[in-house]
């Protein structure tokens, strides 16, 4: 038997939830919310099989740079960010395959110096105001209309080419030399999960945060991992987490007022734990 007070506890949150979906700027929040996790979670998955996922971390503090000094030069911030970000991820392939400086030490140097561009580029200017802490940290109110729309629209394209390239983005992933034996241009392909990365980060950094972006692209990936074992099952499962993670983490933003995007990669951390947990059992 359930207690009168607990009753009366699930019944208030049930109110909460019912009434949050009477706000526009939730509705706007889990729409492109929706869509960002399942480019974030789809990419992801190459990722971390590829090693690159650090790449997703360092792109989100050269939009942050990127965004600060659109706003401090007074430009549209995503206008300028997202082919910025691009450039960046090209930079970084060609950086860590055909130099001296290697992975993890290039995407810490243009990672760092975009960010103290970024960050000089702010103190010079607005300060740090309420624009620039969303684009560190996330805000559910920063997320306009067109924001939206932009990021339906890019997020239906990454989708479709994600799609569309699957076998070729499956073989690079798991054994590139081999699919440049057969044909495959791996290096093109390599690019197109960069610059799909790019765009996916830009359009996240709004809602999550540039601090925590990176988070929505390892974590399913990894939480899926635990439990699955073909490359499919990982990405269909990989999408499912990413979405009920984002659809809990602003869920419980609303009800317990806090950042939505901690929220959001503090459920995507439970149900890394439970999978972990649950793939340890499996194979005992």
């Amino acid at each position: 038997m359930i207690s009168p007070t607990r009753y009366r506890e699930v019944i208030t949150m049930a109110d909460q939830i019912i009434e949050m979906f009477s706000y526009s700027f939730m509705v706007r929040a889990l729409i492109a919310g929706i869509f960002i996790s399942l480019c974030a979670s789809l990419l992801g998955v190459s990722l971390v099989l590829k090693r690159y996922s650090m790449i997703g971390d360092g792109l989100s503090h050269v939009g942050f740079g990127a965004l600060a000094v659109a706003m401090a030069f007074g430009a549209a911030p995503l206008k300028v960010a997202i082919p910025v970000v691009i450039i960046a991820a090209f930079f970084l392939l060609r950086i860590s395959e055909n130099s001296m400086i290697k992975g993890d030490a290039a995407i810490a140097i243009i990672s760092t110096s975009a960010l103290a561009i970024g960050i000089l580029s702010v103190s010079l200017s607005t300060g740090i105001n309420t624009d620039v802490y969303s684009y560190l940290f996330g805000s559910i109110l920063a997320m306009t209309s067109s924001d939206v729309i932009m990021s339906v629209v890019l997020c239906v394209i990454v989708i479709l080419l994600f799609v569309f390239f699957y076998t070729r983005i499956f073989a690079v992933t798991f054994d590139e030399n081999f699919a440049k034996a057969t044909g495959i241009r791996a290096g093109i392909y390599n690019m197109l999960i960069a610059v799909l990365t790019a765009v996916t980060i830009v359009l996240g950094m709004r809602m999550i945060g540039a601090l925590l972006i990176s988070a929505l692209i390892i974590f399913p990936s990894l939480s899926a991992m635990r439990v699955c074992r073909s490359f499919r099952a990982v990405v269909l499962t990989s999408a499912v987490i990413s979405v009920i993670c984002l659809c809990l983490g602003v869920t419980a933003s609303y009800i317990w007022a806090t950042p939505t995007g901690a929220s959001v990669v503090i459920a995507n951390l439970i149900v890394f734990i439970c999978f972990w947990i649950a793939g340890r059992v499996k194979k005992s």
